[in-house]
């Protein structure tokens, strides 16, 4: 199965790109997502524990994908 995956700002600086599509085993969870990403060059300069949403709604490290889903990677935000 495939899902999305969306990197902003920070993030898609360090891999270098803003969108991935990754294929993963049927029962995989957002966790097994953020190892797929850390392992990739510039995924060490992910923190272990982003923000993280499928499907525009928030979402734990044990979430389970189904496929097709959009999976949204959330660097912190600051403004003024």
């Amino acid at each position: 199965m495939t899902v999305t995956v969306l990197l902003f700002a920070s993030y898609a600086d360090a891999l270098g790109k803003s969108a991935i599509e990754l294929d993963v085993a049927p029962g995989s969870t957002v966790r097994d997502i953020l190892g797929r990403l850390a392992s990739m060059p510039g995924g060490d300069r992910l923190p272990p524990r982003p923000l993280v949403a499928v499907n525009e709604e928030y979402a734990s490290a044990a979430t389970e994908l189904r496929g097709g889903e959009e999976v949204a990677v959330i660097p912190p935000v600051a403004g003024g």
